[in-house]
């Protein structure tokens, strides 16, 4: 599937200027977009987000108050990348929201065009490239994502999405995109056990109910998903 909506529009610097809790839900359904070396475009819709609290949340990189050179995107203007590996080896994208520490985690994106080269940084990264790889699973992971994207520390840390001068990663608007007619689970973040029961069971991750490119499913939380949950 590609996007090619003369109407699509670049998201700017008031549309991303939110809490994080509600910039994690706006951002469902906005498209990621990396443009490479050579003009090659590469574009995702977020289809899956976790929300990063800041201070008070024991699963952020700036619980309480923790401020370090690594983690200093956090702080920044609403709408800059915090670009972290995990298991010293994969990558993480942030986008800072409006708190001071909060940020965004991109969990999962809906692979919409450059599928060929997100093939390709796939590939080199698996140790066995005979099969490739179906485009919804390109993306269903917040690692996944960085390599289909080549999202590195390296290259991507600390820069603002929101800069019209910026060429290299955007977020853009759809508006053939009707979020009205979606439906978004709340259920908790993966993979922060260490921070506590109470902080790992709140609902802070969040996802679209249905799209084959989430990272993981929660059954229990769509079995119980209520009509009457805000999309806004």
């Amino acid at each position: 599937m590609s996007v090619n909506n003369l109407n699509i529009r670049r998201l700017l610097k008031e549309d991303i200027d939110k809490p994080s809790k509600e910039l994690s839900i706006y951002l469902l359904g906005k498209i990621l977009v990396r443009k490479l070396e050579g003009d090659t475009i590469l574009k995702g819709r977020i289809v899956e987000t976790e929300s990063y609290l800041g201070g008070e949340d024991k699963a952020s990189n700036t619980y309480n108050g923790r401020r370090t050179a690594a983690n200093e995107p956090m702080y920044m203007p609403a709408g800059t990348t915090f670009v972290y590996m995990t298991y010293g080896m994969y990558h993480c994208i942030n986008i800072s929201s409006k708190e001071p520490g909060a940020a965004v985690l991109l969990r999962a994106l809906e692979p919409l065009s450059g599928i060929e080269a997100m093939q390709k940084f796939r590939a080199q990264k698996m140790k066995s490239k005979k099969n490739e790889i179906k485009t919804s699973k390109l993306c269903d992971g917040p690692s996944k994502l960085c390599i289909s994207m080549n999202i590195t520390k390296q290259n991507l840390n600390k820069v603002d999405v929101t800069d019209p001068e910026n060429r290299e990663i955007w977020l853009e608007d759809d508006p053939e995109f009707e979020k009205e007619n979606i439906k978004i689970v709340h259920t908790s973040r993966i993979g922060i056990a260490s921070a506590g029961v109470e902080w790992a069971s709140k609902p802070l991750r969040f996802y679209i109910l249905n799209n084959d490119s989430v990272s993981k499913r929660d059954k229990v939380a769509e079995e119980d998903f209520h009509s009457d949950v805000d999309t806004s």
